[in-house]
């Protein structure tokens, strides 16, 4: 059994169905969550991560949280009635929740965070488990995508004034209507998930501390591993992306507010170096850098690594197997630091007795 797949919660009795897109969606969890954290002025951040918060909410190792979080994609801080008229939105629920937050919250940034989560108990060298039991669009249930002069893989083909679209979000058929003949397929996930790094840091590139790492493997019926920088963690998370492809390539995704239900497990007797995520159907090492081929390097080193702490491979061996069956995947290409992600299927080891808590 590998030893990522051991630990089961009260929480684990969540089930869940695959759909034809792969997209996990929670059929059943825990009745209530232990705590629900809204967005409001008083509990986000805008545009950092740092030690120097306060904690907005304290919980426990084993707590379940629901998450609001909202996006100011597509809004400015001075005219936020203007941006609800011209994108045609409602000004309820996620909307209001954002306009309360313009009116308030200082500027400091690109993303709005919901957070910080203090975890009991929590020391620096700890490994959090972040079990994502839900990611759900919130009402009104529309994102946006944007393009500027200033970012994404080709920004010259952008004009001055930049580029818009807002999109509806159908829920009940769980897809996003492009136009008449093209649909995207509804995949929420968090773009943001992080613990403080040691010293404050910006919220646009992703790091040691996770933060904007865009992998859009990270849905419901997934764990992300992070390793814990500051005494009590300190989780943060937003950038909602209803949808999104490998690389991000236009700067943004179809950016949503959504709601994250999730399961904080605390671990003393783990070590692990940089962000970890493990699905149903593979482990999934990471590669930060602001150079592609360097980020490309590490995620091929932290393969080699995981493969010799799990499965007791010398490092010649890891180095050939990830070459042989490892697939090395682009997660994004517009956060400045730039992020390669190895995709190790399960099926490749025979004698592993998986019980991941939400194992197809």
């Amino acid at each position: 059994m590998h030893p990522l797949s051991k630990r089961i919660t009260h929480a684990a009795a969540c089930l869940l169905s695959v759909a034809p897109s792969g997209v996990a969606f929670a059929q059943s969890g825990p009745s209530e969550p232990d705590h629900v954290l809204a967005a409001t002025p008083e509990t986000v951040h805008w545009g950092y991560f740092s030690p120097d918060l306060d904690p907005v909410l304290t919980i426990a190792s084993g707590d379940v949280v629901r998450v609001e979080t909202v996006t100011a994609v597509g809004f400015s801080k001075e005219d936020p009635e203007g941006a609800v008229e011209r994108l045609g939105l409602e000004p309820v629920d996620a909307v209001a929740d954002l306009i309360d937050i313009l009116a308030e919250v200082e500027n400091e940034g690109v993303h709005i965070l919901t957070g910080p989560i203090r975890i009991e108990g929590a020391e620096v060298g700890d490994v959090l488990e972040i079990r994502v039991y839900d990611v759900a669009v919130r009402s009104p249930f529309y994102g946006v995508n944007i393009s500027r002069t200033t970012g994404g893989a080709l920004p010259d083909l952008v004009p001055d004034e930049g580029y818009e679209r807002v999109f509806d979000i159908d829920v009940e058929t769980g897809s996003i209507a492009f136009n008449e003949s093209i649909e995207l397929p509804l995949a929420p996930f968090m773009g943001i998930m992080g613990v403080a790094a040691s010293e404050r840091v910006s919220s646009v590139p992703p790091g040691r501390y996770g933060g904007n790492m865009d992998l859009k493997e990270i849905v419901a019926g997934t764990t992300l591993y992070l390793p814990v920088l500051i005494e009590g963690g300190m989780f943060s998370t937003g950038d909602g992306h209803a949808a999104q492809g490998d690389g991000e390539v236009n700067l943004t995704a179809v950016e949503a507010p959504l709601t994250l239900t999730a399961e904080f497990i605390l671990h003393k007797d783990m070590e692990i170096g940089f962000p970890r995520v493990e699905t149903p159907s593979h482990y999934i090492s990471m590669g930060l850098d602001p150079d592609l081929n360097m980020a490309a390097e590490l995620a091929v080193r932290e393969s080699i690594d995981f493969l010799g702490a799990e499965f007791g491979l010398s490092t010649l061996d890891a180095y050939s197997l990830t070459s042989l069956g490892v697939d090395l995947e682009v997660s994004q290409i517009v956060d400045q630091t730039k992020g390669i992600h190895a995709m190790i299927p399960k099926s490749l080891f025979t004698d592993l007795e998986d019980d991941f808590w939400a194992a197809e």
